[in-house]
């Protein structure tokens, strides 16, 4: 095999098992190891910058970096639930601790002049205010424009307070908006035609995917009174025009917008309300988090039922009916839901929430304003750049590819943030720097490290919640309580420190296999070079994951290559401790992504080489 090339970003990146899955690349152990350490302020900065809205995320993020987390692989043959480092409800810990005034005080001052560039921002949601976010402190006119009142677009909307209060999201959106940033709530743009006559360098569109799907079926005109969309019935509420639901209630859909609309019908006036999802229960998209709090209210999730018609009397909802079906699966794997012949199940009802999912709408775009659109109703974009088929237009956040979630948004308006950036000053945008990376021992004698390296043996902890019979009184009621700074202590030992890499050196390697000795998990081998395939074979454990790499390094006496599975690894500094040549460091890898500026310029590039 080749030498590992670990002067390339990516590699340490990807070793990095839950930065590497982060949208955004928030530096995960980075924060964990700050908060250990008390540092909350330090911790809440660290991901301001990267993900924006820490307060916010630490309660409603999807998660992408948990599935990911090294500690769930390592612990499945020692925990008979292996689970990863509860990293999103960490974050939460550094937005609740923090000292909001020396927070503040770190924020990025309003900049002292503006460069006479104006930017249009469509809609407040997380992609628009990150666009805002990195744009107004260099000297940008930012307006964000939003039909609500308030800024946060569907975190405001579509969030419910008991799972994320207004107080937090007021303060993180205020952050932003005190960069210098016009907000004009309670103003709906209704002509793209009319905003780029008006003047705009630039225009960001970041209006979400507004228009939840309905169901056409017999009875859906007949019974209308009583049948709501679901994000809109949700954004109803939250702002305090719908306060009451009838006491049966049916729920629609299988994703996180059923979970809160379930939830949510049950604080107010719901008393009789389940969940029916056409697939079973482990195809639903819900969140496997989402779906256990809501059957820890109460709320029972029927599964295989496809509606056929709402029934209604005199004009009034009365109930719905619905085939019972099965998966069955082809040759090819492809799932069909097949009628089981059995009677249809009618459930009485009052009123039927439809959270069968969202899709994109863009009355007010034009056809004749140069903007392409694919047959799915989504603007043609350039996936790295956002840029649209017109020059000074972006999308991003769920108008770009159809719903995703808050962290997705955030991701896009940084990416979008510097196409514009860049687009301003006259370079070409797909021109798009690399990240900033170091590498620093961590070596601090001979056989001491600046950091932790005992590898916790507990399992994860859990956040604990109200009394169930509080929070179903008040829709406003928070239910998480998050940890308090002892637990988050407790589990932040959980973290394997997987940004702390282990960085051979071969001519400094005597080839005594001490290091092989030492290592716990079996991932070091010394073995004669070969392909990979057959390779990953030979090593003193099998190396199964191709989806991590493995770290190679030539060069040895004996002609064998030193051979580490990164995909078990503990990042427990034995090997380095045991090595009595120094041939093993422990480095610290720190990842930091380009923001829109200076640094994202080629000019700045050229005068720096």
């Amino acid at each position: 095999m080749q030498p590992t090339d670990i002067a390339s970003p990516d590699y340490f990146h990807k070793v990095v098992d839950c930065q590497w899955a982060c949208p955004a690349h928030t530096p995960v152990p980075e924060y964990i190891r700050l908060i250990a350490a008390g540092r909350y302020d330090d911790a809440y900065m660290v991901n301001w910058k990267s993900n924006v809205f820490p307060g916010i995320l630490g309660r409603t993020c999807d998660r992408p970096c948990e599935p990911a987390c090294r500690r769930g692989r390592v612990e499945e043959e020692n925990q008979p639930k292996p689970e990863p480092v509860a990293i999103c409800r960490l974050k939460r810990v550094a937005a609740d601790n923090k000292d909001s005034e020396g927070v503040k005080a770190r924020m990025p001052a309003k900049a002292a002049k503006k460069n006479g560039k104006k930017i249009a921002c469509v809609g407040a949601g997380p992609s628009s205010l990150t666009v805002a976010r990195d744009l107004a402190p260099l000297g940008y006119s930012v307006t964000v424009f939003d039909q609500d009142p308030r800024a946060g677009g569907m975190i405001w909307s579509q969030i419910p307070r008991f799972r994320l209060p207004e107080e937090v999201i007021d303060e993180e959106v205020g952050y932003i908006l005190d960069l210098g940033v016009e907000f004009k709530g309670g103003t709906k743009i209704d002509s793209m035609k009319k905003l780029m006559a008006e003047g705009y360098d630039a225009i960001f569109v970041g209006s979400g995917a507004p228009r939840g799907r309905d169901l056409d079926i017999p009875g859906r005109k007949e019974a209308a009174k009583n049948i709501h969309i679901g994000i809109d019935w949700l954004s109803s509420v939250s702002f305090g025009h719908t306060t009451r639901v009838g006491k049966r209630v049916i729920v629609l859909g299988g994703g996180n917008t059923a979970m809160d609309c379930c939830r949510t019908s049950k604080r107010i006036g719901g008393d009789d309300v389940k969940v029916i999802v056409r697939s079973g229960f482990e195809e639903m998209k819900a969140s496997p988090w989402e779906k256990e709090d809501a059957q820890h209210e109460g709320i029972p999730i029927l599964n295989f039922l496809v509606p056929t018609a709402f029934l209604h009397k005199a004009g009034k909802l009365s109930g719905m009916s619905f085939e019972k079906v099965k998966a069955v699966y082809d040759d090819k794997g492809k799932r069909s839901l097949v009628p089981t012949g059995e009677p249809e199940q009618v459930f009485e009802c009052d009123d039927v929430l439809v959270a069968v999912g969202q899709e994109n709408a863009f009355p007010w775009i034009e056809k004749d304003a140069g903007i392409a659109f694919d047959k799915g109703g989504l603007p043609v974009l350039d996936k790295a750049t956002f840029q649209s088929s017109v020059r000074n237009v972006f999308f991003g956040g769920d108008s770009a590819f159809g719903p995703k979630n808050i962290i997705w948004a955030v991701a896009h308006g940084h990416d979008a943030a510097i196409s514009i950036d860049k687009l301003l000053n006259g370079e070409d945008i797909r021109v798009r720097p690399g990240p900033m990376v170091n590498l620093v021992s961590q070596k601090m004698g001979i056989h001491e490290w600046s950091y932790d390296n005992d590898i916790a043996p507990d399992a994860r902890y859990k956040v604990p919640w109200r009394d169930i019979k509080v929070v179903l009184k008040n829709v406003k009621t928070e239910v998480e309580l998050g940890f308090d700074p002892a637990t988050a202590w407790k589990e932040a030992q959980r973290c394997l420190n997987c940004d702390v890499q282990t960085v051979f050196t071969s001519k400094l390697c005597i080839e005594c296999d001490a290091c092989v000795d030492i290592c716990p998990m079996d991932c070091i081998s010394f073995v004669a070079d070969g392909e990979e395939k057959e390779l990953r074979g030979r090593l003193n454990a099998p190396a199964l994951n191709l989806t991590q790499d493995l770290y190679v390094q030539g060069g040895l006496k004996t002609g064998r290559v030193m051979t580490k599975d990164e995909d078990v690894c503990l990042h427990c500094s034995l090997c380095a401790e045991r090595c009595p040549t120094g041939a093993w460091d422990m480095q610290k890898f720190l990842l930091q992504m380009t923001d829109a500026g200076p640094g994202c310029r080629e000019h700045h590039a050229r005068k720096a080489a």
